[in-house]
């Protein structure tokens, strides 16, 4: 059995291996056949300009460019995920090749104009583009049926601590139809209100492919986790608060035991000026390229109500100081006229034509660009609430503080693996889980990955209309 798993298991493995192969030997195609005639070419001068640089390569040399792409390929792909076949729903591993392929291209077209000491002719890249997208959905057709044909479903046992099944997640999962089959819920206390261990014990060695410990009180998880451990059962577990600030802890082998130090977050010195000179830096470029459409923008909010343009509105960044967040209006004037703040509903009826387009693609968020320059926000980070709002998160979550240890953000850990209507339980995890493990790595990375996000509807969703404000993630979280 398990020799069937890790001959299955190094299959999957390969299978990203042999689409790095094949859009490497496409790109070795233009190369060869257009790239590298024109820049061996001697060099000429035209009106002035020096055009084909005249460059030689022999056989390592043309070893040393493919290697290169293979090299940025395996990177892009660590960082938008595309080859991750069967983790991701199909739609979003080939969106995320695309991106892949868009930023290695431009990369190696880049590279490619620098040998020629002059722009190479675009167009064939453009082509050649084309024709690595079809091929990116090919591969990854192909690869998706055959991971679901060696990976069926994995059924599943979820043990929860509710008065009735939590619904939520048994959709989540379900909405995963390809990965899991829940086959059988169970409350973590039997009839009589106690918790029978060896109760739990025997129906998780059932034959289930997994097991979910779904927000039950610590001491009791803590068994069952060492249990399935034991057992080889595989877990998936919802992390307390405790469970994300460990993430982020280091090990000290200071004596003949591990301990684990989990710090009070302080980013360091040279950490916060290089996020800081990169904030500054692609707010600059950013807003110089997206001036034609802020205009654009402010001329039709203008045209459809004669309002203003910006909304202004209080928020909160790093240690709860306040600042005006500055939005294109995509709302009626009257929109919150009792003055209480109201998050937005799916088909809200407030936002109007104008502001539905633009939050769909993100048009409204532009002018935080100048928070940004002004140091009230950081390109990534916990995005900023209204003091009222954070008030009432606070009364049911404590916890809702911690992400204020750090300067608010444009866009955050939250927003890229979550959605607009993430409960803010789930968003704490997400921004606590960034705070813990920054690095300027991180940042770049999630800043790429924001650019993914912008073409997914389903991050601008609003809230249901059933979800409050200060949605209770469960009566008693047993986070301590």
């Amino acid at each position: 059995m398990r020799r069937s798993q890790a001959i299955k298991r190094i299959l999957v493995l390969w299978m990203p291996v042999f689409g790095y192969i094949l859009q490497t030997a496409a790109y070795a195609w233009l190369w060869f056949h257009v790239y590298y005639p024109i820049v061996s070419t001697p060099t000429i001068s035209v009106d002035g300009y020096a055009l084909g640089g005249g460059l030689k390569l022999y056989q390592n040399g043309h070893l040393l460019v493919l290697a290169i792409y293979f090299v940025l390929l395996i990177f892009a792909s660590r960082t938008f995920g595309g080859t991750k076949v069967g983790y991701l729903k199909f739609t979003d591993a080939f969106l995320s090749q695309i991106f892949e392929l868009v930023m290695v291209d431009a990369i190696s077209y880049a590279q490619i104009s620098l040998m020629n000491n002059w722009l190479v002719p675009l167009r064939p890249m453009l082509l050649f583009l084309l024709v690595q997208i079809a091929l990116a959905g090919g591969w990854t057709v192909i690869s998706d049926l055959l991971y679901r044909k060696v990976f069926p479903p994995r059924d599943l046992l979820i043990i929860y601590d509710e008065k009735r099944p939590p619904d939520d997640i048994i959709a989540k999962f379900r909405s995963r139809e390809d990965m899991f089959s829940v086959k059988k819920t169970l409350n973590l206390q039997d009839e009589s209100g106690g918790i029978n261990l060896e109760r739990l014990y025997e129906e998780c060695r059932g034959g289930y492919g997994a097991v979910v410990l779904w927000d039950i009180p610590t001491p009791v998880r803590n068994k069952l986790l060492k249990f399935c451990y034991s057992e080889s059962i595989r877990v998936y577990m919802m992390p307390k608060i405790p469970d994300v600030l460990i993430q982020g802890s280091s090990q000290m082998h200071l004596f003949d035991t591990p301990i684990l130090v989990v710090r009070d977050y302080a980013m360091k010195t040279e950490q916060r000026v290089l996020k800081r000179l990169i904030d500054v830096v692609c707010a600059l470029i950013l807003t110089v390229i997206a001036s034609p459409i802020m205009l654009v923008t402010a001329i039709c909010i203008h045209a459809y109500d004669k309002g203003p343009v910006l909304y202004k509105q209080i928020r909160c960044t790093q240690h709860g100081r306040e600042f005006e967040i500055m939005k294109f209006r995509s709302m009626r004037v009257d929109a919150e006229k009792d003055g209480k703040a109201v998050l937005a509903k799916q088909h809200d009826d407030r936002i109007t034509p104008v502001g539905r387009f633009i939050r769909k693609v993100r048009i409204d968020e532009l002018p935080q660009l100048f928070n940004i320059l002004k140091g009230d926000m950081s390109f990534i980070g916990p995005r900023p609430e209204r003091p009222e709002i954070i008030a009432q998160y606070m009364e049911e979550m404590p916890e809702f503080a911690y992400r204020m240890k750090v300067k608010a953000g444009l866009a955050g850990y939250a927003q890229v693996y979550g959605k607009y209507n993430t409960t803010p339980y789930d968003k704490l995890k997400l921004d606590l889980t960034y705070i813990q493990n920054y690095s300027v790595r991180l940042d770049l990375k999630l800043m790429l990955l924001t650019l993914k996000i912008l073409l997914r509807p389903e991050s601008t969703e609003g809230v249901a209309e059933n979800q409050t404000t200060a949605a209770k993630p469960h009566p008693e979280r047993n986070d301590d």
